[in-house]
């Protein structure tokens, strides 16, 4: 990607800081995969006091499940779900630490105000990219939540993964900027 913002993990304040809702992010380092059933584990493991099966501060989670890996390759396709799904979880996870998200599609307002409270960054991946999203995978390993097959956590070493900025620290919104200029008086002419 041209003009792409290279940033490796862990994320840290200053780097969140730095990035701009629309900006086109290469991102290498560690990222960890969780989705629905995942997200409802970890919220529950919280609300009773117990300590998570990973450390989330300066993490990103990718919300995704991966297919099956094909003979030699690290992992399967492997593309974005939509963020709002887990929406309900989020806000205590980015109090604990987690600094970024992976996802397609529009958060809530209550995500949005939590990414702005705790510096964190939403970051998006269209749909249909699955197979190149695999492309960016080194190596994958599940960490936690086995029982649940292609949905438990996975630890996954990436590679300049291609993404873009959807909600900054400052809860600027991608979507809402795209809403704005297509209501926009000149894109309607």
């Amino acid at each position: 990607m041209k003009d792409a913002i290279h940033i490796t993990t862990p994320l840290t304040d200053k780097v969140c800081r730095s990035l701009k809702a629309g900006d086109p992010v290469l991102l290498s380092g560690e990222v960890y995969t969780a989705r629905d059933v995942a997200h409802r584990r970890l919220h529950e493991a919280i609300g009773k006091g117990k300590a998570l099966p990973l450390d989330i501060k300066g993490k990103i989670i990718f919300y995704a499940a991966p297919t099956p890996a094909r003979p030699g390759r690290v992992i399967g396709s492997i593309g974005p779900t939509t963020g709002s799904r887990m929406d309900a979880c989020t806000p205590e996870l980015l109090r604990m630490g987690l600094k970024g998200m992976i996802g397609k599609g529009k958060r809530s307002p209550e995500v949005i105000e939590a990414v702005k409270k705790y510096g964190a960054v939403y970051f998006g991946a269209p749909g249909g990219v699955a197979a190149l999203m695999a492309r960016h995978i080194r190596r994958a390993d599940v960490v936690a939540y086995e029982d649940l097959g292609p949905e438990a956590i996975m630890r996954l070493e990436v590679s300049e993964m291609p993404l873009v900025v959807l909600t900054d620290t400052c809860g600027r919104d991608l979507y809402e900027n795209v809403r704005g200029v297509m209501k926009s008086p000149k894109i309607l002419k």
